[in-house]
């Protein structure tokens, strides 16, 4: 069995096992897996290698990019400042960015956007991955382009633009970028190693996405594996897609909402902005995934057709690759699996087995 290291209350002791077995059959190179229950961690696990070659162990501070996960991140920070009472996400969100109203778009409300049914999933002008560096740029197209279906009418997920949409609102209303604000307000609070803006003094510390058959994400830009090798994909703040983190600090970050609003003391959200993000918006087949999806504010929500959890009161979002986050406030549980092998197992693989062997340990 490939060893894990790290420390599990015993009433976990399934979640490591799962680890090894995933690990063991190949199904990643190297993987972290974060438990926090009431706020505070009960599985802080990791095991694996950084590279095909196996040259390097996983570490505990190992990070790497989690893809589409960055999007919880995202959301978060919009409801913070919905909670402080600087952005109402019912308000039309030319409210905060006036440029926003062109090609018909004065009606599409914060909402629209935090639920993928703005109608905004990519840009129409063909762009390259070197246009999501140029915050001005991808933000000026969005403002101008007109929606591709009616907005609020049905989600199409928003994969890239997700991320510029809320974190040009969250610039506009607080003048930080989406990063700084969150490394303001909350990796630095909770003490979290999550990044939106990687700075060079932590490459040492990535562990590169390994590319497998699909290794790259069908969009406009066409975006490779390959790309979030570079230093321009780390130092750039591309919200819906290039945070930096592991297991532990997707977990420390999101048992904010888990605890109602407050996590190892440190009050984020009022208990009823935090239940904010359970607010459904939409609840039908996906424009561009095809699942059968629930969102709420910024978050995938508990269903039938995605079971992740058993309570309804929980939410949920992954990425690229299968980095997974559920985010529980009837149990008070959030769960996180961050690796570094490009398998298409977001919802129903490696993270999902781990989600899986949490519940059975609670309901024991």
């Amino acid at each position: 069995m490939v060893d894990i290291e790290g420390f599990c209350d015993d009433r976990f002791d399934g979640v490591p096992e799962t680890l090894a077995l995933s690990l063991e059959r190949g199904a990643d190179a190297g993987a972290s897996v974060a438990v926090y229950l009431d706020g505070q961690p009960v599985v802080d696990i990791w095991g694996g290698y950084l590279d095909p070659r196996h040259g390097r162990h996983w570490e505990r501070d190992t990070i790497t990019n989690v893809w589409s996960t960055t999007k919880t991140m995202t959301a978060l920070c919009a409801l913070v400042l919905a909670d402080r009472g600087e952005l109402d996400l019912y308000a039309p969100v030319a409210t905060y960015w006036p440029e926003f109203a062109a090609a018909g778009k004065a009606g599409i409300e914060v909402r629209h956007l935090l639920s993928h049914t703005a109608g905004l999933w990519t840009w129409d002008e063909p762009l390259s991955v070197s246009d999501l560096y140029d915050w001005d740029k991808v933000t000026g197209l969005l403002a101008r382009q007109a929606p591709a279906w009616e907005p609020g009418t049905q989600s199409g997920y928003h994969s890239l633009t997700f991320g510029y949409l809320v974190g040009e609102v969250v610039r506009r209303i607080t003048g930080d970028t989406l990063g700084s604000f969150f490394a303001k307000e909350l990796a630095g609070p909770l003490g979290a190693d999550f990044h939106i803006g990687l700075s060079a003094e932590h490459d040492h510390r990535v562990a590169s996405n390994i590319r497998v058959v699909d290794g790259e994400v069908p969009l406009n830009p066409l975006v490779k594996v390959e790309d979030s090798w570079t230093p321009q994909w780390r130092r750039a703040e591309i919200p819906a897609a290039n945070g930096h983190g592991n297991a532990r600090s997707v977990a420390a970050i999101q048992s904010v909402l888990a605890g109602h609003g407050e996590a190892r003391g440190v009050r984020i959200l009022s208990e009823a902005g935090a239940a904010r993000v359970l607010e459904e918006q939409s609840y039908g087949p996906d424009k561009r995934i095809g699942a059968v999806l629930r969102f709420g504010m910024g978050y995938a929500l508990s269903s039938p057709e995605m079971p992740l959890s058993p309570n309804a009161r929980s939410c949920y979002w992954g990425g690229f690759g299968g980095s997974l986050v559920v985010v529980d406030l009837d149990a008070r549980v959030t769960v996180a699996y961050v690796g570094n092998r490009m398998l298409q197992d977001t919802f129903n693989g490696r993270g999902a087995a781990v989600v899986r062997a949490v519940y059975a340990a609670l309901a024991q």
